[in-house]
């Protein structure tokens, strides 16, 4: 019985102890909203929880630089993603939903890459 309890139980318990991750609202952007951006890749963060689009942004000013959230690597990886999918330098457009706060940053919608093919969502809002 021992045994038993060592192996199952106490292991079962020390994770339904554990406190439930808590995951952040999205009210800081505006989801009814998508914006085109003309970006140019600055860095791409492949990491759990959220992955990260870094960009400069073309603005009839010069640029701007912003920063974009993403979901986890594994539901990019569901959506056609790879770790090397955009890299610093690239062109793209981004889809983003942008920050109500007016800051340079949003919530990932979608990119359409250099060579054509549009990841995620369009302005539409329909899948690609």
């Amino acid at each position: 019985m021992t045994r038993i309890v060592t192996r199952w139980l106490l292991p079962a318990l020390a994770i339904a102890a554990m406190p439930a991750a808590a995951h952040h609202s999205y009210a800081m952007f505006d989801m009814g909203k998508t914006i085109a951006l003309d970006a140019t890749i600055t860095q791409f963060k492949w990491q759990n929880p959220h992955s990260f689009i870094e960009a400069d942004i073309k603005v009839p000013d010069g640029t701007e630089h912003w920063a974009i959230e993403m979901t986890a690597p594994n539901n990019l990886v569901q959506e056609g993603w790879k770790r090397t999918t955009v890299k610093p330098g690239d062109r793209v457009t981004l889809y983003v939903h942008p920050l109500r706060s007016g800051a340079k940053g949003g919530s990932f919608s979608g990119v359409k890459l250099a060579d054509g093919r549009v990841l995620g969502q369009s302005t539409s809002g329909r899948p690609s």
